[in-house]
């Protein structure tokens, strides 16, 4: 499988294809920052609902500890929603049988988190990805991270505009993915994670560049998850890196 060629990038370019940038839906039960997120909602049907407003993709969290996902939630929404939706795993991946398990739950794409391994295993992980079929979405939160990934010859790379050595306990926003957009490598796709939490952030990101949008907090706490949803999803600005 060639780098970019994948249904998760193909998603994100057909959302782009009609001038909007792609807003990923997160799934995740608990958020170290504000804690429960479901409200006594079912994230299986959830996930189907945000596919029914639109959404073209899906990030799932299976870390458990802090994140209060599990493996076997990725393999539920997986199977709920078929083929509408490739969905990207969302965890501290750090070994073959990591993506092996990714794979077998019903992933597209799987994160793998410059700041959480060296970069030999990072090369490793995603050379094993790729040939399993999976797509990695290469994490960066610095510049140096950034090269590190153009080394790697990664086309899906994603900026976290929180700290995730903090758990993302921080106020982190948009403005990261501003100040790291113009080290991504040409041709690769861009996707602004975290800290997106209103219309006017959605524009930031896209204006630095995002071609992609990943949001959690800010659908899970809206009072109207569809129309926050649809409010985020802000025109894609063609040709800015």
């Amino acid at each position: 499988m060639s780098a970019g060629l994948g249904r998760f990038s193909a998603a994100i370019r057909a959302e782009n294809a009609r001038g909007r940038v792609a807003v990923i839906p997160d799934i995740k039960r608990v958020s170290p920052k504000e804690g429960d997120l479901l409200g006594g909602r079912d994230p299986v049907e959830t996930a189907k609902f945000l596919v029914a407003c639109g959404a073209p993709l899906l990030s799932v969290v299976t870390e458990r500890e802090r994140f209060g996902g599990s493996p076997e939630l990725l393999r539920s929404i997986a199977e709920a929603v078929g083929n509408d939706a490739p969905i990207l795993r969302k965890d501290f991946i750090a070994d073959e049988d990591g993506l092996k398990e990714t794979l077998a739950l019903g992933a597209s794409a799987v994160l793998l988190i410059c700041a959480s391994a060296d970069g030999k295993t990072l090369s490793m992980l995603y050379e094993k990805a790729l040939a399993l079929g999976l797509e990695p979405l290469v994490e960066t939160c610095t510049a140096a991270e950034m090269e590190l990934a153009g080394r790697l010859g990664a086309r899906l790379i994603g900026v976290n505009n929180r700290d995730i050595a903090t758990l993302e306990l921080d106020d982190g926003g948009p403005s990261r993915t501003a100040s790291l957009a113009a080290g991504a490598p040409a041709g690769a796709l861009l996707v602004s994670e975290s800290g997106i939490l209103s219309p006017a952030d959605a524009r930031l990101a896209a204006s630095a560049g995002a071609d992609a949008l990943l949001v959690g907090t800010a659908l899970w706490k809206a009072p109207d998850m569809k129309a926050a949803y649809i409010s985020l999803r802000v025109e894609r600005v063609s040709g800015k890196r």
